[in-house]
């Protein structure tokens, strides 16, 4: 099998028909979420990858910094708000 999983289930494909519906789109949405690149918030780059749980880099700018499980801040505001409006 040349593929992992499809265009309907995304990443979750892997899974086959195990684990029931919800969990899978569960999974779903929090893998999409967590996959994608993050605007930094030091130089607002879309460059920011995850390196491990709950820790974030840019590729820009090289800062690192702590953020939630599994990306780095709900919106960007929020982010701005904990920094102390910087």
């Amino acid at each position: 099998m040349a593929f992992s999983h499809t265009k309907k289930v995304g990443p979750t494909g892997r899974f086959g028909p195990r684990y029931g519906l919800g969990i899978r789109k569960r999974v779903l949405t929090v893998e999409i979420k967590q996959r994608k690149k993050h605007v930094c918030p030091f130089c607002r780059s879309k460059a920011v990858i995850r390196e491990a749980y709950g820790i974030y880099r840019c590729k820009k700018c090289g800062k690192q910094f702590t953020g939630l499980a599994y990306y780095p801040y709900e919106h960007l505001h929020e982010y701005y708000k904990i920094r102390g409006g910087q």
